[in-house]
């Protein structure tokens, strides 16, 4: 997970809020990692996990991910849940829940729907407390940038 907290602070040093995922072999081996470029790319699919799973596709070649494991800082969305299940996952580990849109039992759970033909195991809470506050603080900062540049006006 530290790795993908690294990701996600390269997501916020090109302005994205701050998600970073990285995707493992069995071994733990590195495989492919990404951090959020919705905003960058203009691109409501460039969630972290989404550009981490393209580029893990692109390295083993398949579109099945099938024995990786995912890490990811924020709680998967729906639409991310929905890609973990069709890329066959193993395991899915996140570090902060999200309240508003988490798809691994926050919100919804996803992954936990007996109904997929596919389940990965879900690991949730990994380093927590830093990857909540490494958003805490992104989001301060932006209301903080918003409030300046509206006195500025």
């Amino acid at each position: 997970m530290a790795l993908a907290l690294a990701q996600a602070r390269l997501a916020w040093d090109h302005g994205e809020i701050p998600v970073g995922a990285i995707v493992t072999d069995s071994q733990g081996r590195v495989i492919a990692q990404g951090f959020n470029q919705t905003i960058t790319t203009d691109d409501p699919t460039a969630h972290a996990e989404i550009v981490a799973m393209r580029s893990a596709g692109r390295v083993i070649s398949d579109y099945r991910l099938t024995g990786l494991n995912l890490y990811v800082t924020l709680e998967p969305c729906t639409m991310c849940c929905g890609a973990i299940i069709h890329a066959r996952f193993s395991k899915v580990f996140f570090g902060a829940p999200d309240p508003r849109t988490g798809g691994c039992g926050s919100v919804f759970d996803i992954l936990g729907d007996q109904r997929h033909n596919h389940h990965a195991e879900v690991v949730s809470g990994v380093l927590k407390d830093e990857c909540s506050e490494l958003l805490k603080a992104f989001f301060k900062e932006r209301r903080q940038q918003q409030k300046e540049l509206k006195k500025s006006v």
